[in-house]
């Protein structure tokens, strides 16, 4: 979904608590990530909300760490809360609507007051149902992890090879590989879901194919972005630290 891409760069999804939070009050020490120091918490391999580009959340990822405790449930759930409540996410998805209101994306909604509120609740549905399903409820209930594990090594090629792929291709709460039911599914149900709150005129298959395929685009892209996120942000501290 195209918030969450953007605050991870689905929108739905695709990541950890800040560290002023209570969840993380309590934290082991430190271990060597490569070049990075993480901190590690019982639950979760960082514990902190490594924003990308220094602005967007990214409370699923995990970067340069092969083997990580499993999230609780407990967990898959209380990310999909901190992204869809964190303040650049909801200021994400307004400037959204207002797009859409200026484009007068669909005339059904109309203008002024009441056409941005059906527009901008449309979109935060979007949102937040997709992050659900595909980071809470699926993950949950087929016990898949909901985060992407950064590769970082190879060349650029074979990098973004390896995040399109996640899209396909995740882990099992025990670390093993599996088919990503938990996004593929995630987001043909949010599709679906959609047609609940969409106008009549969006409630037809075709349109819910697009939505769903589009969600799994965007979703993919996010992930090249948190693929290659670290990689620019050591080369903008060491720049700026010269």
């Amino acid at each position: 979904m195209f918030g969450v891409f953007l605050w991870a760069l689905p929108i739905h999804a695709q990541q950890l608590l800040p560290a002023s939070s209570s969840f993380f009050d309590v934290v082991p020490e430190p271990v060597s990530s490569g070049s990075e120091v993480v901190a590690v918490s019982p639950s979760t391999p960082e514990a902190k909300n490594d924003r990308l580009f220094f602005l967007l959340p990214n409370y699923l990822m995990v970067e340069n760490l092969d083997h990580t405790a499993p999230l609780s449930t407990k967990t898959k759930f209380l990310l999909s809360a901190k992204t869809m409540t964190d303040p650049v996410t909801v200021s994400f998805l307004g400037a959204i609507a207002l797009l859409g209101q200026a484009r007068d994306s669909d005339p059904s909604y109309g203008q002024g007051a009441q056409g941005y509120a059906k527009r901008y609740a449309t979109v935060y549905a979007d949102s937040g149902i997709g992050t659900l399903m595909t980071a809470s409820v699926f993950p949950t209930i087929l016990h898949q992890d909901p985060r992407y594990f950064q590769r970082g090594s190879g060349n650029t090629w074979r990098r973004a090879m390896y995040s399109v792929s996640q899209i396909f291709v995740t882990r099992s709460d025990s670390g093993k590989e599996q088919f990503n039911y938990s996004e593929v599914l995630g987001n043909a149900v949010a599709a679906g879901v959609s047609n609940i709150y969409r106008p009549q005129s969006q409630r037809t298959l075709s349109n819910t194919i697009s939505v769903w395929g589009t969600d799994m685009m965007l979703n993919a892209l996010c992930n090249v972005a948190k693929e290659f996120w670290p990689d620019l942000r050591r080369k903008i501290r060491k720049h700026g630290a010269n």
